[in-house]
């Protein structure tokens, strides 16, 4: 019997990772659900009845997206707000739309991609609209499965941009100095949790913090990539307290951006036991190394 799995923000980079792993899931049906049509164009070729164009706006358009699907995963939600697309709109009003959509469609399964550092009760706004979106998932009545993500390498993500722009320099200049702790994990491990999470027997009503196998300095990512591809780089440090500073006086006249909120979230240290999330999903995780080689490869389809 096929599972039909609905992938909300099917466009991100997990959502392209989940869409790569088709080929190794026959039992599966993914659609993709997307919001806009220049969106649609960027998915790889699907049947028509694998692609699904939605609103978060318009219940009838999830409900349209999830009748007949055993599970559902929630990629939508934002980092750097937009016009328009701030974080109570991107990561909340998103989840409560979904929520009630998969509630009126009889979806059985809901399985939300968070961040690591959710919490409701959190003072920075990023970390604060994250767990409410948690709590709506939990508060919801589905069964669920939350994973927290940390930073992402791999295709596609915006960890792997961000190195790439830094190594185009011979001097990189980080927050700092990069001495905050990363766990990156490999995009394509995120997307392959997030479909063992669609059963319904696996992880059910529980939060796994899915971190990278590895705690790593920020600055190591950078020069650990670096020579990975024959280069070398110096790092220089911007100190943390006087970026926060220009950041803050700067939000006195804008709004989005990269904000002193921003900074707080990409400098926080993460170093956390992964063996709990592994044990439950049931299999390993790539290593850092693995990951940096892989950093450059194109995306490959499954």
């Amino acid at each position: 019997m096929l599972t039909r799995v609905v992938i909300t923000g099917a466009n991100s980079a997990v959502g392209q990772a989940l869409l790569r792993r088709l080929a190794q899931h026959p039992a599966l049906v993914l659609v993709a659900a997307v919001r806009s049509e220049r969106a649609m164009k960027d998915l790889p070729s699907l049947p028509p009845d694998q692609r699904a164009r939605i609103d978060y706006d318009d219940a009838a358009s999830l409900r349209a997206a999830f009748t007949g699907t055993d599970a559902v995963v929630h990629l939508a939600g934002t980092l750097i707000e937009k016009p328009g697309s701030t974080y109570e709109i991107a990561n909340v009003q998103t989840t409560r739309a979904v929520v009630a959509a998969a509630k009126a469609s009889g979806v059985r399964k809901l399985v939300l991609v968070s961040a690591i550092g959710a919490d409701a009760k959190s003072g920075n706004r990023y970390f604060r609209t994250k767990g409410q979106a948690e709590d709506a998932v939990r508060e919801s009545g589905l069964a669920y499965t939350i994973l927290r993500a940390p930073l992402l390498l791999g295709p596609g993500t915006e960890g792997t941009a961000a190195v790439e722009r830094h190594l185009r320099k011979p001097t990189v200049t980080l927050p700092g100095g990069g001495a905050n702790w990363q766990q990156p994990l490999y995009v394509d491990d995120l997307a392959r949790a997030a479909l063992v999470a669609a059963s319904l027997s696996v992880a059910k009503d529980a939060t796994l913090d899915l971190v990278g196998p590895e705690a790593i300095r920020e600055c190591d990512i950078i020069t650990r990539t670096a020579a990975a591809s024959g280069r070398a780089v110096t790092i220089k440090s911007l100190p943390v307290g006087l970026l926060r500073l220009i950041l803050q006086v700067q939000g006195l006249f804008k709004k989005g951006g990269f904000t002193a909120e921003v900074l707080d979230v990409i400098t926080a240290d993460t170093k956390m036991n992964p063996s709990l999330a592994t044990q439950v999903l049931g299999f390993p995780l790539t290593g850092i190394d693995t990951m940096i080689g892989r950093e450059s490869e194109p995306a490959q389809r499954g």
